[in-house]
């Protein structure tokens, strides 16, 4: 005789299935295709560079300048090129070579002993004992033992060492006069793409005349080194993995 599954059960199964479906069609889009880029005109670096604007301290040259050698715009030759203004490119130096190690023990042992008997008492336990049952008496009353121990130890080894140079956009200057950077880097290599990413505020002064400037001089820095394709799919769990990860208590 068959068996019928209700209809609820039914709708919770077809729902999934869907589900599943419309998860999976993305990456089924991608089987034997390289991995998209994102556009340049489409970041935040475009829209600084190409809305530059300049500061009052970046003024125009005046009329009776145009025959003088000393010249203040970025063609001239002693101009200060370092980025100061919405839309100013610099170079961002990441040179990270962290290394932290932790090592914690503890111990606690702990021990104790408690003995209570009533020899004499107004002979109250001479009298106890012949009523009591057959081995039972009041000397001794009471006699407990404990002892307990404890023993941990925790040890932490990690070294991080990364070495990027980026090209970073000046995307806004603060009323402090502090800029706010950001910059993005994608590299495809075959079916794998490498993002970097970088952003912060840096002080004017703290860059070097090479218009570069280190990373730990990079206020709120965030910096993001990662990508997306065949190898980094491989690396991360199956999605039902996940869901159980996060579901199973055990």
């Amino acid at each position: 005789m068959p068996r019928f599954i209700p209809l609820n059960t039914r709708s919770v199964a077809l729902a999934m299935s869907i589900m599943l479906v419309m998860s999976a069609c993305g990456r089924v889009t991608q089987i034997g295709r390289v991995p998209g880029m994102t556009e340049p005109e489409s970041s935040v670096e475009f829209q600084a560079m190409s809305s530059a604007g300049y500061g009052i301290e970046e003024l125009p040259d005046r009329p009776d300048s145009a025959a003088s050698l000393w010249r203040t715009t970025q063609n001239s030759l002693v101009a200060d090129r370092r980025a100061s203004n919405r839309g100013d490119i610099l170079t961002v130096v990441i040179e990270i070579d962290d290394k932290a190690e932790m090592q914690n023990s503890s111990g606690r042992s702990r021990s104790s002993a408690d003995k209570v008997g009533i020899p004499q008492m107004m002979g109250l336990p001479q009298r106890l004992s012949e009523v009591l049952p057959e081995g039972a008496g009041v000397d001794p009353l009471a006699e407990a033992k404990a002892s307990s121990t404890y023993k941990g130890s925790g040890n932490i080894s990690r070294r991080d060492k990364l070495t990027l140079r980026v090209a970073a956009t000046v995307v806004d200057r603060l009323p402090n006069g502090v800029l706010r950077i950001q910059g993005t880097q994608e590299v495809r290599v075959n079916y794998e793409v490498r993002e970097l990413t970088v952003s912060g505020f840096v002080r004017p002064s703290d860059i070097d005349r090479r218009n570069e400037i280190a990373y730990d001089r990079i206020a709120g820095a965030r910096i993001s080194y990662g990508g997306h394709g065949q190898i980094s799919d491989v690396q991360q769990p199956r999605y039902g993995q996940q869901v159980a990860d996060i579901i199973l208590p055990y």
